[in-house]
Protein backbone atom coordinates (compact mmCIF):
# COMPACT_ATOMS: atom_id res chain seq x y z
CA UNK A 1 0.00 0.00 0.00
CA UNK A 2 1.51 3.60 -0.71
CA UNK A 3 0.46 6.41 0.99
CA UNK A 4 -0.13 8.55 -2.12
CA UNK A 5 -3.52 8.74 -3.65
CA UNK A 6 -5.94 10.64 -6.16
CA UNK A 7 -8.95 10.61 -3.72
CA UNK A 8 -9.09 9.66 0.80
CA UNK A 9 -12.33 9.04 2.34
CA UNK A 10 -12.78 9.42 6.27
CA UNK A 11 -15.05 6.60 7.42
CA UNK A 12 -16.33 3.59 6.01
CA UNK A 13 -19.96 4.20 6.23
CA UNK A 14 -22.19 3.07 3.67
CA UNK A 15 -21.85 6.16 2.65
CA UNK A 16 -18.19 6.58 2.32
CA UNK A 17 -18.04 3.25 0.72
CA UNK A 18 -20.85 4.55 -2.09
CA UNK A 19 -18.98 7.69 -2.61
CA UNK A 20 -15.59 5.94 -2.96
CA UNK A 21 -17.12 3.19 -5.43
CA UNK A 22 -18.32 5.59 -8.03
CA UNK A 23 -14.70 7.69 -7.88
CA UNK A 24 -13.00 4.63 -7.84
CA UNK A 25 -14.90 3.28 -10.90
CA UNK A 26 -14.05 6.47 -12.51
CA UNK A 27 -10.48 6.16 -12.11
CA UNK A 28 -9.60 7.70 -9.21
CA UNK A 29 -6.87 5.99 -7.18
CA UNK A 30 -9.15 6.09 -3.98
CA UNK A 31 -8.40 5.14 -0.64
CA UNK A 32 -11.07 4.49 2.44
CA UNK A 33 -9.89 4.76 6.01
CA UNK A 34 -11.97 3.52 8.98
CA UNK A 35 -11.34 3.49 12.57
CA UNK A 36 -12.73 0.03 13.74
CA UNK A 37 -11.74 -3.19 13.09
CA UNK A 38 -14.70 -3.76 10.55
CA UNK A 39 -16.40 -2.03 7.62
CA UNK A 40 -20.15 -0.13 7.69
CA UNK A 41 -20.50 2.39 10.40
CA UNK A 42 -24.00 1.96 11.41
CA UNK A 43 -24.79 -0.64 8.81
CA UNK A 44 -22.62 -3.86 10.17
CA UNK A 45 -23.11 -6.99 11.46
CA UNK A 46 -21.55 -8.18 14.36
CA UNK A 47 -21.69 -11.45 17.60
CA UNK A 48 -23.62 -9.96 20.17
CA UNK A 49 -23.79 -13.04 22.09
CA UNK A 50 -21.77 -16.46 21.61
CA UNK A 51 -23.27 -17.70 18.17
CA UNK A 52 -25.87 -14.81 18.01
CA UNK A 53 -24.53 -12.31 15.30
CA UNK A 54 -27.20 -9.45 13.83
CA UNK A 55 -27.54 -6.26 12.29
CA UNK A 56 -26.50 -4.34 15.59
CA UNK A 57 -27.49 -0.95 14.57
CA UNK A 58 -29.15 -0.44 11.45
CA UNK A 59 -31.53 -3.12 11.22
CA UNK A 60 -33.36 -3.43 8.11
CA UNK A 61 -32.98 -2.18 4.54
CA UNK A 62 -35.20 0.81 3.56
CA UNK A 63 -33.93 3.01 1.50
CA UNK A 64 -30.81 2.28 -0.25
CA UNK A 65 -31.25 3.59 -3.87
CA UNK A 66 -32.51 1.19 -6.48
CA UNK A 67 -29.46 3.62 -8.71
CA UNK A 68 -26.77 2.63 -6.57
CA UNK A 69 -27.54 -1.14 -6.74
CA UNK A 70 -27.46 -0.95 -10.45
CA UNK A 71 -24.59 1.45 -11.01
CA UNK A 72 -22.28 -0.62 -8.50
CA UNK A 73 -23.87 -4.09 -9.46
CA UNK A 74 -24.54 -4.86 -5.92
CA UNK A 75 -26.33 -7.95 -6.35
CA UNK A 76 -23.85 -9.49 -8.34
CA UNK A 77 -21.84 -9.57 -4.83
CA UNK A 78 -23.66 -10.80 -2.55
CA UNK A 79 -26.48 -8.40 -1.68
CA UNK A 80 -29.79 -10.14 -1.42
CA UNK A 81 -33.16 -8.73 0.31
CA UNK A 82 -35.76 -10.92 2.41
CA UNK A 83 -38.88 -9.40 2.05
CA UNK A 84 -40.29 -8.46 5.08
CA UNK A 85 -43.96 -9.55 6.26
CA UNK A 86 -46.50 -6.42 6.18
CA UNK A 87 -46.37 -4.55 9.13
CA UNK A 88 -48.12 -5.75 12.21
CA UNK A 89 -49.54 -3.22 14.50
CA UNK A 90 -50.80 -4.46 18.29
CA UNK A 91 -53.00 -2.15 19.79
CA UNK A 92 -53.41 -3.75 23.39
CA UNK A 93 -55.49 -7.31 24.30
CA UNK A 94 -57.02 -8.20 20.96
CA UNK A 95 -56.92 -5.33 18.69
CA UNK A 96 -54.39 -5.29 16.01
CA UNK A 97 -53.68 -3.52 12.45
CA UNK A 98 -52.10 -4.86 9.91
CA UNK A 99 -49.65 -2.02 7.53
CA UNK A 100 -49.35 -3.25 4.05
CA UNK A 101 -48.50 -1.75 0.02
CA UNK A 102 -51.96 -3.60 -0.66
CA UNK A 103 -54.16 -0.63 -0.75
CA UNK A 104 -57.53 -2.98 -0.66
CA UNK A 105 -55.96 -4.64 2.49
CA UNK A 106 -55.38 -1.51 4.19
CA UNK A 107 -58.59 0.03 3.84
CA UNK A 108 -60.55 -3.26 5.43
CA UNK A 109 -57.71 -2.80 8.03
CA UNK A 110 -58.82 0.26 8.88
CA UNK A 111 -62.55 -0.41 8.11
CA UNK A 112 -62.67 -1.75 11.48
CA UNK A 113 -61.79 1.28 13.18
CA UNK A 114 -63.78 4.05 10.81
CA UNK A 115 -65.53 3.50 7.80
CA UNK A 116 -65.01 7.14 6.91
CA UNK A 117 -61.34 6.14 7.34
CA UNK A 118 -61.23 3.53 4.97
CA UNK A 119 -62.84 5.39 2.60
CA UNK A 120 -60.71 8.76 2.70
CA UNK A 121 -57.62 6.44 2.52
CA UNK A 122 -56.75 5.65 -1.30
CA UNK A 123 -57.46 9.57 -1.73
CA UNK A 124 -54.88 10.16 1.35
CA UNK A 125 -51.89 7.68 0.01
CA UNK A 126 -52.09 9.13 -3.73
CA UNK A 127 -51.48 12.69 -2.19
CA UNK A 128 -48.57 11.66 -0.34
CA UNK A 129 -47.17 9.63 -2.95
CA UNK A 130 -47.32 12.55 -5.12
CA UNK A 131 -45.35 14.37 -2.43
CA UNK A 132 -42.99 11.12 -1.86
CA UNK A 133 -42.32 11.23 -5.93
CA UNK A 134 -41.36 14.72 -5.27
CA UNK A 135 -38.91 14.57 -2.91
CA UNK A 136 -37.74 11.83 -4.36
CA UNK A 137 -36.56 13.72 -7.63
CA UNK A 138 -35.04 15.92 -5.58
CA UNK A 139 -32.66 13.53 -3.66
CA UNK A 140 -30.23 13.89 -6.51
CA UNK A 141 -30.01 17.33 -6.61
CA UNK A 142 -27.42 19.38 -5.46
CA UNK A 143 -28.51 22.09 -2.91
CA UNK A 144 -27.86 25.95 -4.66
CA UNK A 145 -27.05 28.32 -2.61
CA UNK A 146 -29.98 31.18 -3.06
CA UNK A 147 -27.85 33.91 -1.44
CA UNK A 148 -24.93 34.02 -4.03
CA UNK A 149 -24.53 36.52 -6.45
CA UNK A 150 -22.58 35.25 -9.01
CA UNK A 151 -23.52 34.06 -12.49
CA UNK A 152 -22.38 30.34 -11.65
CA UNK A 153 -24.83 30.53 -8.68
CA UNK A 154 -27.59 32.16 -10.44
CA UNK A 155 -27.55 29.69 -13.34
CA UNK A 156 -27.41 26.78 -10.70
CA UNK A 157 -30.66 28.38 -9.00
CA UNK A 158 -32.39 29.24 -12.23
CA UNK A 159 -31.58 25.41 -13.52
CA UNK A 160 -33.65 24.20 -10.63
CA UNK A 161 -36.79 26.36 -11.01
CA UNK A 162 -37.01 25.46 -13.91
CA UNK A 163 -36.71 21.64 -13.57
CA UNK A 164 -39.39 21.69 -10.98
CA UNK A 165 -41.63 24.43 -12.70
CA UNK A 166 -44.79 21.98 -13.34
CA UNK A 167 -44.77 21.14 -9.52
CA UNK A 168 -47.37 22.96 -8.49
CA UNK A 169 -50.02 22.20 -5.50
CA UNK A 170 -46.89 19.72 -5.00
CA UNK A 171 -44.98 22.56 -3.65
CA UNK A 172 -47.75 23.55 -1.08
CA UNK A 173 -48.36 20.25 0.16
CA UNK A 174 -44.90 19.57 0.85
CA UNK A 175 -44.71 23.19 2.95
CA UNK A 176 -47.52 21.44 4.76
CA UNK A 177 -45.61 18.24 5.42
CA UNK A 178 -42.49 20.42 6.41
CA UNK A 179 -44.21 22.39 8.81
CA UNK A 180 -47.15 20.34 10.33
CA UNK A 181 -47.46 18.01 13.51
CA UNK A 182 -47.79 14.37 12.49
CA UNK A 183 -50.45 14.49 14.30
CA UNK A 184 -52.37 18.01 12.56
CA UNK A 185 -51.50 16.31 9.38
CA UNK A 186 -52.79 13.23 9.62
CA UNK A 187 -56.11 14.78 11.69
CA UNK A 188 -56.64 16.41 8.62
CA UNK A 189 -57.67 12.87 6.94
CA UNK A 190 -58.76 10.51 9.75
CA UNK A 191 -60.36 9.84 12.41
CA UNK A 192 -59.25 7.25 14.33
CA UNK A 193 -56.64 7.16 16.91
CA UNK A 194 -55.90 3.95 15.91
CA UNK A 195 -55.50 4.84 12.56
CA UNK A 196 -53.23 8.03 13.21
CA UNK A 197 -50.85 6.11 15.37
CA UNK A 198 -50.41 3.48 13.18
CA UNK A 199 -48.67 6.17 10.66
CA UNK A 200 -47.78 8.90 13.45
CA UNK A 201 -45.35 6.04 14.69
CA UNK A 202 -42.86 6.71 11.88
CA UNK A 203 -42.41 10.43 12.65
CA UNK A 204 -40.81 9.58 15.75
CA UNK A 205 -38.12 6.75 14.20
CA UNK A 206 -34.80 8.56 15.36
CA UNK A 207 -36.37 11.80 15.82
CA UNK A 208 -36.32 13.76 19.32
CA UNK A 209 -40.27 14.91 19.11
CA UNK A 210 -43.77 13.47 19.52
CA UNK A 211 -46.46 13.22 16.91
CA UNK A 212 -47.66 16.85 18.37
CA UNK A 213 -44.70 18.30 17.62
CA UNK A 214 -44.60 20.97 14.65
CA UNK A 215 -42.41 19.57 11.53
CA UNK A 216 -42.51 15.78 12.41
CA UNK A 217 -44.96 14.83 9.42
CA UNK A 218 -42.00 15.31 7.25
CA UNK A 219 -40.62 12.19 8.51
CA UNK A 220 -43.53 10.06 8.15
CA UNK A 221 -42.47 10.98 4.16
CA UNK A 222 -39.15 10.64 5.03
CA UNK A 223 -39.49 6.90 5.80
CA UNK A 224 -42.19 5.65 3.23
CA UNK A 225 -39.79 7.14 0.63
CA UNK A 226 -38.32 3.39 -0.32
CA UNK A 227 -38.69 2.25 -3.90
CA UNK A 228 -38.91 -1.41 -3.06
CA UNK A 229 -41.45 -4.45 -2.04
CA UNK A 230 -42.91 -4.34 1.06
CA UNK A 231 -44.66 -2.21 2.97
CA UNK A 232 -42.87 1.18 2.84
CA UNK A 233 -39.34 -0.49 1.01
CA UNK A 234 -38.59 -2.78 4.28
CA UNK A 235 -36.96 -5.37 4.11
CA UNK A 236 -34.28 -7.36 5.76
CA UNK A 237 -30.41 -8.35 4.06
CA UNK A 238 -29.64 -11.87 4.20
CA UNK A 239 -26.48 -12.07 6.67
CA UNK A 240 -27.48 -9.56 8.11
CA UNK A 241 -27.05 -5.08 7.26
CA UNK A 242 -23.18 -5.94 7.08
CA UNK A 243 -23.72 -7.48 4.07
CA UNK A 244 -24.76 -3.94 2.41
CA UNK A 245 -21.30 -2.54 3.08
CA UNK A 246 -19.27 -5.74 2.14
CA UNK A 247 -21.25 -5.88 -1.17
CA UNK A 248 -20.25 -2.07 -1.71
CA UNK A 249 -16.38 -2.32 -0.82
CA UNK A 250 -16.10 -5.69 -3.29
CA UNK A 251 -17.73 -3.99 -6.05
CA UNK A 252 -15.13 -0.99 -5.95
CA UNK A 253 -12.40 -3.17 -5.35
CA UNK A 254 -12.86 -4.47 -9.00
CA UNK A 255 -11.58 -0.46 -9.51
CA UNK A 256 -9.05 -0.59 -7.16
CA UNK A 257 -10.38 1.02 -4.42
CA UNK A 258 -8.27 0.30 -1.00
CA UNK A 259 -9.89 -0.32 2.45
CA UNK A 260 -7.92 -0.21 5.71
CA UNK A 261 -9.24 -0.62 9.05
CA UNK A 262 -8.39 0.00 12.26
CA UNK A 263 -7.04 3.68 10.60
CA UNK A 264 -8.94 5.81 13.23
CA UNK A 265 -8.28 9.48 11.37
CA UNK A 266 -6.89 12.61 13.84
CA UNK A 267 -6.73 14.99 11.50
CA UNK A 268 -7.20 16.28 7.59
CA UNK A 269 -4.03 18.29 6.87
CA UNK A 270 -4.11 21.33 5.14
CA UNK A 271 -1.83 23.64 3.54
CA UNK A 272 -2.16 26.65 1.41
CA UNK A 273 -6.55 26.53 2.38
CA UNK A 274 -6.37 22.85 0.68
CA UNK A 275 -6.56 19.56 1.88
CA UNK A 276 -3.35 18.11 1.35
CA UNK A 277 -4.11 13.94 2.91
CA UNK A 278 -5.11 12.84 6.43
CA UNK A 279 -2.86 12.00 9.63
CA UNK A 280 -4.21 8.75 11.62
CA UNK A 281 -4.05 8.61 15.25
CA UNK A 282 -1.27 6.52 15.11
CA UNK A 283 1.06 9.05 13.38
CA UNK A 284 0.66 7.39 9.63
CA UNK A 285 -0.08 9.89 6.73
CA UNK A 286 -1.74 9.59 3.90
CA UNK A 287 -1.51 12.22 0.97
CA UNK A 288 -4.17 12.45 -1.55
CA UNK A 289 -5.56 15.47 -3.88
CA UNK A 290 -8.47 15.24 -2.67
CA UNK A 291 -10.65 14.20 0.81
CA UNK A 292 -13.84 13.69 1.45
CA UNK A 293 -15.41 13.28 4.53
CA UNK A 294 -18.21 10.30 5.92
CA UNK A 295 -17.57 11.44 9.54
CA UNK A 296 -20.80 13.63 10.28
CA UNK A 297 -20.40 17.12 9.71
CA UNK A 298 -19.69 17.88 13.37
CA UNK A 299 -16.72 15.24 13.52
CA UNK A 300 -15.50 17.13 10.08
CA UNK A 301 -15.36 20.78 11.29
CA UNK A 302 -14.82 20.19 15.23
CA UNK A 303 -12.32 17.91 15.48
CA UNK A 304 -10.82 16.99 12.00
CA UNK A 305 -10.31 20.27 10.37
CA UNK A 306 -8.09 22.84 12.74
CA UNK A 307 -10.69 25.77 13.17
CA UNK A 308 -7.89 28.40 11.69
CA UNK A 309 -9.39 26.91 8.04
CA UNK A 310 -12.76 27.46 8.76
CA UNK A 311 -15.27 30.41 8.15
CA UNK A 312 -16.50 31.85 12.10
CA UNK A 313 -19.96 31.82 10.57
CA UNK A 314 -19.73 28.07 9.63
CA UNK A 315 -18.43 26.63 13.11
CA UNK A 316 -21.21 29.11 14.96
CA UNK A 317 -24.34 27.31 12.28
CA UNK A 318 -21.88 23.90 13.14
CA UNK A 319 -22.54 24.52 16.54
CA UNK A 320 -26.93 25.32 15.99
CA UNK A 321 -27.05 22.29 14.17
CA UNK A 322 -29.53 19.51 16.21
CA UNK A 323 -27.97 16.08 16.89
CA UNK A 324 -29.30 15.81 20.11
CA UNK A 325 -30.80 11.74 20.23
CA UNK A 326 -33.37 10.21 22.00
CA UNK A 327 -33.14 6.55 20.49
CA UNK A 328 -31.86 3.10 21.49
CA UNK A 329 -31.57 -0.37 20.65
CA UNK A 330 -31.57 -3.76 21.98
CA UNK A 331 -29.92 -6.61 20.23
CA UNK A 332 -31.87 -9.85 21.99
CA UNK A 333 -30.55 -13.67 21.77
CA UNK A 334 -33.55 -15.93 22.35
CA UNK A 335 -34.97 -19.35 22.21
CA UNK A 336 -38.03 -18.59 20.78
CA UNK A 337 -39.90 -15.07 19.00
CA UNK A 338 -42.33 -12.93 20.68
CA UNK A 339 -45.64 -14.28 20.52
CA UNK A 340 -47.96 -11.94 20.06
CA UNK A 341 -51.16 -12.04 21.53
CA UNK A 342 -53.44 -10.26 19.14
CA UNK A 343 -51.89 -12.34 16.24
CA UNK A 344 -53.47 -14.46 13.88
CA UNK A 345 -52.08 -16.27 10.90
CA UNK A 346 -55.60 -16.96 9.96
CA UNK A 347 -56.65 -13.42 10.15
CA UNK A 348 -53.77 -12.10 8.85
CA UNK A 349 -52.90 -14.06 5.88
CA UNK A 350 -49.22 -14.45 7.10
CA UNK A 351 -47.75 -16.83 9.59
CA UNK A 352 -45.53 -14.85 11.58
CA UNK A 353 -45.00 -10.66 12.24
CA UNK A 354 -41.37 -10.34 11.29
CA UNK A 355 -41.80 -6.76 11.39
CA UNK A 356 -44.14 -4.65 14.12
CA UNK A 357 -44.87 -1.25 15.62
CA UNK A 358 -45.90 -1.22 18.88
CA UNK A 359 -47.42 1.82 20.10
CA UNK A 360 -50.99 1.66 20.87
CA UNK A 361 -52.22 5.58 20.52
CA UNK A 362 -51.06 8.83 20.03
CA UNK A 363 -50.94 9.39 23.24
CA UNK A 364 -48.45 7.01 24.36
CA UNK A 365 -46.05 8.29 21.37
CA UNK A 366 -46.44 11.73 22.89
CA UNK A 367 -46.20 10.54 26.24
CA UNK A 368 -43.17 8.33 25.44
CA UNK A 369 -41.90 12.20 24.03
CA UNK A 370 -42.68 13.79 27.32
CA UNK A 371 -40.73 11.64 29.56
CA UNK A 372 -37.32 12.47 26.87
CA UNK A 373 -38.45 15.79 26.52
CA UNK A 374 -37.71 16.33 30.42
CA UNK A 375 -34.70 14.74 30.60
CA UNK A 376 -35.99 10.94 31.52
CA UNK A 377 -35.72 7.87 29.95
CA UNK A 378 -39.64 7.05 28.55
CA UNK A 379 -42.05 4.99 31.17
CA UNK A 380 -43.67 2.61 28.37
CA UNK A 381 -41.25 3.15 25.17
CA UNK A 382 -42.40 2.81 21.45
CA UNK A 383 -40.51 -0.13 20.39
CA UNK A 384 -40.12 -1.94 16.92
CA UNK A 385 -39.36 -5.51 17.56
CA UNK A 386 -38.25 -7.34 14.11
CA UNK A 387 -36.81 -10.92 13.62
CA UNK A 388 -34.77 -11.54 10.85
CA UNK A 389 -34.05 -15.11 11.89
CA UNK A 390 -37.90 -16.31 10.76
CA UNK A 391 -36.20 -15.75 7.06
CA UNK A 392 -32.38 -15.75 7.59
CA UNK A 393 -30.92 -18.77 9.60
CA UNK A 394 -26.95 -17.29 9.10
CA UNK A 395 -27.55 -15.35 12.13
CA UNK A 396 -28.53 -17.88 15.25
CA UNK A 397 -28.04 -21.51 16.19
CA UNK A 398 -30.47 -23.96 14.94
CA UNK A 399 -34.04 -23.18 16.16
CA UNK A 400 -32.44 -19.75 18.20
CA UNK A 401 -33.87 -16.85 17.11
CA UNK A 402 -32.37 -12.38 17.28
CA UNK A 403 -34.47 -10.04 17.76
CA UNK A 404 -33.42 -6.74 16.94
CA UNK A 405 -35.85 -3.93 19.07
CA UNK A 406 -35.24 -0.40 18.13
CA UNK A 407 -37.15 2.18 20.36
CA UNK A 408 -37.48 5.85 22.07
CA UNK A 409 -36.91 7.82 23.60
CA UNK A 410 -34.22 7.49 25.40
CA UNK A 411 -32.27 11.12 26.09
CA UNK A 412 -28.25 11.24 25.17
CA UNK A 413 -27.91 13.19 28.66
CA UNK A 414 -30.27 12.18 30.95
CA UNK A 415 -31.15 15.16 33.63
CA UNK A 416 -30.72 13.53 37.32
CA UNK A 417 -28.77 9.86 36.45
CA UNK A 418 -26.37 8.40 34.19
CA UNK A 419 -26.94 5.54 31.51
CA UNK A 420 -24.36 3.13 33.77
CA UNK A 421 -27.08 3.04 36.37
CA UNK A 422 -30.45 3.90 34.11
CA UNK A 423 -29.86 1.00 31.79
CA UNK A 424 -31.17 -1.77 33.49
CA UNK A 425 -34.30 0.06 34.31
CA UNK A 426 -34.70 1.40 30.85
CA UNK A 427 -34.46 -2.79 29.84
CA UNK A 428 -37.30 -3.69 32.10
CA UNK A 429 -39.45 -1.27 30.85
CA UNK A 430 -38.89 -1.96 27.31
CA UNK A 431 -39.50 -5.95 28.23
CA UNK A 432 -42.76 -4.89 30.17
CA UNK A 433 -43.93 -3.20 26.93
CA UNK A 434 -42.92 -6.49 25.02
CA UNK A 435 -44.55 -8.93 27.35
CA UNK A 436 -47.35 -6.89 27.49
CA UNK A 437 -47.89 -7.90 23.99
CA UNK A 438 -46.53 -10.61 23.67
CA UNK A 439 -47.09 -12.91 27.14
CA UNK A 440 -43.56 -14.47 28.22
CA UNK A 441 -41.81 -13.28 25.92
CA UNK A 442 -38.71 -12.19 28.53
CA UNK A 443 -38.77 -15.26 29.97
CA UNK A 444 -37.15 -16.76 26.34
CA UNK A 445 -34.58 -13.99 26.73
CA UNK A 446 -30.55 -15.77 26.35
CA UNK A 447 -28.74 -12.74 26.27
CA UNK A 448 -29.58 -9.01 25.51
CA UNK A 449 -27.55 -6.20 24.45
CA UNK A 450 -28.82 -3.06 25.67
CA UNK A 451 -27.23 0.55 23.61
CA UNK A 452 -28.67 4.21 24.26
CA UNK A 453 -27.24 7.17 22.27
CA UNK A 454 -23.97 7.51 24.26
CA UNK A 455 -23.46 3.75 23.14
CA UNK A 456 -23.74 4.53 19.67
CA UNK A 457 -21.88 7.62 19.54
CA UNK A 458 -18.87 6.10 21.02
CA UNK A 459 -19.20 3.10 19.01
CA UNK A 460 -19.74 4.06 15.46
CA UNK A 461 -19.44 7.85 15.96
CA UNK A 462 -23.21 8.71 15.65
CA UNK A 463 -23.72 12.58 17.07
CA UNK A 464 -24.85 12.19 20.29
CA UNK A 465 -26.39 8.80 18.69
CA UNK A 466 -28.43 10.40 16.14
CA UNK A 467 -29.32 7.78 13.75
CA UNK A 468 -30.05 10.34 11.16
CA UNK A 469 -26.48 12.74 12.10
CA UNK A 470 -28.90 15.23 12.49
CA UNK A 471 -32.74 16.07 13.01
CA UNK A 472 -34.73 16.42 9.87
CA UNK A 473 -36.71 19.18 10.06
CA UNK A 474 -37.13 22.42 7.78
CA UNK A 475 -34.89 24.05 8.88
CA UNK A 476 -31.87 21.43 8.70
CA UNK A 477 -32.53 20.10 5.14
CA UNK A 478 -31.80 20.68 1.58
CA UNK A 479 -29.86 24.46 1.44
CA UNK A 480 -29.49 24.33 5.22
CA UNK A 481 -27.85 20.51 5.49
CA UNK A 482 -25.81 20.21 7.28
CA UNK A 483 -25.20 24.27 7.36
CA UNK A 484 -26.25 27.11 4.95
CA UNK A 485 -23.77 28.21 2.17
CA UNK A 486 -22.08 24.88 2.26
CA UNK A 487 -24.83 21.98 1.64
CA UNK A 488 -23.32 21.03 -2.21
CA UNK A 489 -20.99 18.78 -0.81
CA UNK A 490 -17.62 21.13 -0.32
CA UNK A 491 -16.40 22.72 2.30
CA UNK A 492 -14.51 26.09 2.88
CA UNK A 493 -11.23 24.00 2.31
CA UNK A 494 -10.71 23.15 -1.29
CA UNK A 495 -10.49 19.60 -2.28
CA UNK A 496 -12.62 18.97 1.10
CA UNK A 497 -16.26 17.18 0.31
CA UNK A 498 -18.84 15.99 2.70
CA UNK A 499 -20.80 12.74 1.77
CA UNK A 500 -22.57 11.99 4.82
CA UNK A 501 -25.76 11.54 6.09
CA UNK A 502 -25.14 14.93 7.05
CA UNK A 503 -25.74 16.11 4.25
CA UNK A 504 -28.52 16.37 1.54
CA UNK A 505 -30.97 14.28 1.70
CA UNK A 506 -30.14 12.86 5.40
CA UNK A 507 -29.73 9.70 7.00
CA UNK A 508 -31.14 6.18 6.79
CA UNK A 509 -28.78 4.02 4.62
CA UNK A 510 -29.89 4.79 1.14
CA UNK A 511 -26.46 5.48 -0.35
CA UNK A 512 -28.17 9.19 -2.00
CA UNK A 513 -25.82 11.29 -0.37
CA UNK A 514 -22.40 9.18 -1.07
CA UNK A 515 -23.40 9.27 -4.67
CA UNK A 516 -24.47 12.76 -4.70
CA UNK A 517 -21.16 13.60 -3.14
CA UNK A 518 -19.24 11.19 -5.86
CA UNK A 519 -21.10 13.23 -8.28
CA UNK A 520 -19.67 16.81 -7.67
CA UNK A 521 -16.13 15.43 -6.99
CA UNK A 522 -15.88 14.54 -10.12
CA UNK A 523 -17.11 17.38 -11.74
CA UNK A 524 -14.47 19.42 -9.73
CA UNK A 525 -11.97 16.84 -10.77
CA UNK A 526 -12.33 17.23 -14.47
CA UNK A 527 -12.36 20.99 -14.21
CA UNK A 528 -8.70 20.15 -12.45
CA UNK A 529 -7.70 17.63 -14.98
Amino acid sequence: MTSTYDAIIVGSGHNGLVCGAYLAKAGLKTLVLERRHLIGGASVTEEFSPGFKGSRFSYVMSLLHPRVIADLELKSFGLEVLAANDLFCPLGGDEYIVFSDDEKKIQSEFARFSKRDAEVYPQFNRQLQESANLVRKLLFETPIDPTRRDWNSFKKSAALLWRYRRVGKQMYRLIDLLSQSAYDYLSHWFESDAVKSVLAYYASIGTFAGPRSPGTAYVILHHLMGEHQGAGGWGFIRGGMGAIPAAIAQSARRYGMEVLTDAAVAEITVSGGRATGVRTTDGREFHARLVASNATAKTLFKQLVAPEHLPAELLTDIDAFRTFSTAFKMNIAAESPPAYRAFDPAKTGFAYPTYVHIAPGIDYLERAYDDAKYGRFSARPFLTPVVPTIVDDTLAPPGKHVINVFGGHAPYKLKDEQWDTAKPRLIQASLDVMDEMAPGFSRQIIDLEMLVPTDLERIVGLPQGHIFHGELTADQLFWQRPTPHWADYRTPVAGLYQCASSTHPGGGVSGVPGHNAAREILADWKKLK
